[in-house]
């Protein structure tokens, strides 16, 4: 008999990509399209009345009848985290990352009893404290390609425009303590030229010769079109490579203590030709 692997499920559920994420994993779990697998808990660092947007999330697992964990980061040592960020737009990172661990220790309070063989992070908006992801193996979706850039989805976009980038790319990989670091999972990448993006690129350099990247990002924001193309096609591709990445550790084709033995820290599944076929 097969073995079922548990899974915790960690979204700060900002917004309705977070809500699909979760319900199609969830239905596929049922329908038996992901064997073997099972929710054990969703945790999410808001409670209810902090965001529309994450009390439409927190109503959804409840729907789902997951049993949910939430606990608000917001109001967590509030003047701690405050000054914790103060001082990282300084460059001093200290603060804040002990912040981190605190926050996260209490959270492992409150997730130690559900026992998973591992969590997903899926819309977490939170860096992961240190001690909470060397205690239990986290994966996490990651909005380029291995080797591409850190950051937040939208740090990574202005990067790639910055950069003049022709490829870019969703990973799944094993969380470590050193952000965005740890050893890829599986891939998708696609090209960020040609058809639709060419004459994207043309505007975007035009633009370029009256202003800077920073004045760009300023007055447009997610709103300039190069950028929301890049992550257009990025968002499409990052269901199918959750999916397909639960449903290749639920059957074992990767072992995820095997990973963090590093037996195959630079073997990462590509799956571009897959997702392709998926997405169209």
């Amino acid at each position: 008999m097969n073995k079922t692997y548990k899974i915790g499920w960690f979204s700060s559920g900002r917004d309705e990509a977070a809500r699909s994420l979760l319900k199609v994993v969830y239905d596929d779990i049922r329908e038996g399209k992901l064997p073997n697998l099972e929710i054990s808990f969703v945790f999410s660092n808001r409670v209810k009345g902090e965001n529309k947007e994450s009390d439409s999330f927190l109503s959804l697992v409840e729907e789902l009848g997951i049993h949910l964990v939430s606990f608000s980061s917001r109001r967590f040592k509030p003047e701690m985290r405050k000054k914790g960020f103060k001082a990282k737009d300084a460059g001093d990172v200290e603060l804040i990352e002990d912040w981190r661990n605190l926050y996260h220790k209490e959270v492992a309070k409150r997730i130690d009893e559900f026992d998973v063989d591992f969590i997903t992070l899926a819309g977490y908006m939170l860096i992961i404290g240190k001690d909470l992801c060397q205690k239990y193996p986290m994966i996490n979706l990651h909005p380029a390609r291995p080797g591409g850039p850190k950051g937040t989805w939208q740090e990574v976009i202005w990067e790639l425009i910055r950069q003049r980038a022709n490829r870019t790319g969703v990973m799944m990989h094993l969380v470590t303590p050193e952000l965005d670091a740890g050893p890829a999972l599986t891939y998708v990448t696609f090209s960020i030229r040609g058809e639709k993006f060419d004459s994207l690129w043309e505007n975007m350099e035009k633009k370029s010769g009256r202003k800077t990247l920073e004045e760009i990002k300023k007055e447009e924001k997610e709103k300039e079109p190069l950028f929301k193309e890049i992550r257009k096609e990025g968002v499409r591709r990052e269901l199918p490579l959750i999916v397909r990445t639960l449903k290749a550790l639920s059957e074992e084709k990767i072992r995820i203590k095997e990973v963090m033995r590093g037996a195959r820290a630079i073997n990462a599944y590509c799956l571009n030709k897959e997702i392709e076929n998926e997405t169209g």
